[in-house]
């Protein structure tokens, strides 16, 4: 059980708001030690790691001070006067729009983005933007309902969209853990059930984003005027 403490540590630095990538990282280094890696071993890990998966993680690396530069120069308030301009905005249509937009490019294999390019520069902007001038008085819950529904956008539009096309990847992995568990399942019939749950959580995703609309304008100032 004491080599589950690295997951103790994650857990209590995100409860007590600690920056995480700082978490991750000592939680990972305090499971090696405890694994019984030398530190000199577990820097070798890293690195070979890095190495490996440089695809994957150079754009990201190379994507935070391309994404700062643009917020350094007014890209998020640029992009919410627009939508104050945009009388049929809303922020629940925002966030529905790109969960919709975010399932179809996920589908075919398109990486549109994620939570760092896409939904904290420019989806988040949009729909506080969008949303109604009362809710934008009422501070910070009205605040954290529209970043939590375009987080939401992000997660769902991908994840219940990544299995339906085989170029995506997802659906080999499917196919092999019921393999594994002795379970012959045709891709035919994976990608077929894929379709259903996708356009399910786009139906589901308009009755949530519309309940937004509906709380946002529904929330008064903080002063109660």
């Amino acid at each position: 059980m004491i080599k589950l403490l690295g997951i103790l540590l994650v857990a209590v630095g995100f409860a007590f708001r600690v920056n995480t990538l700082l978490v991750v990282l000592v939680g990972g280094v305090a499971t090696g030690l405890i694994a019984g890696f030398s530190f000199n071993e577990l820097m070798a890990m890293i690195g070979q790691f890095f190495v490996e998966q440089r695809s994957l993680t150079l754009p990201v690396i190379l994507m935070v001070p391309v994404i700062g530069l643009l917020e350094k120069h007014g890209l998020q308030e640029h992009v919410a006067s627009l939508m104050r301009r945009t009388r049929a905005a809303t922020a629940g249509r925002v966030a529905w729009i790109y969960q919709v937009l975010r399932g179809l490019t996920s589908m075919v294999g398109i990486n549109l983005g994620n939570h760092a390019s896409m939904v904290r520069p420019l989806v988040v902007p949009m729909a506080e933007g969008a949303s109604p001038p009362a809710a934008g008085e009422a501070g910070d819950p009205a605040r954290a309902a529209i970043r939590a529904h375009a987080a939401a956008a992000e997660n769902v539009g991908n994840f219940f969209s990544d299995d339906i096309i085989v170029a995506v990847g997802a659906l080999l992995l499917i196919k092999g853990f019921f393999e594994t568990a002795g379970v012959e399942v045709a891709m035919r019939d994976l990608k077929l059930w894929g379709v259903p749950t996708a356009l399910w959580v786009i139906v589901v995703g308009g009755w949530r984003y519309r309940r937004l609309d509906a709380r946002l304008a529904a929330m008064k100032p903080k002063d109660g005027a």
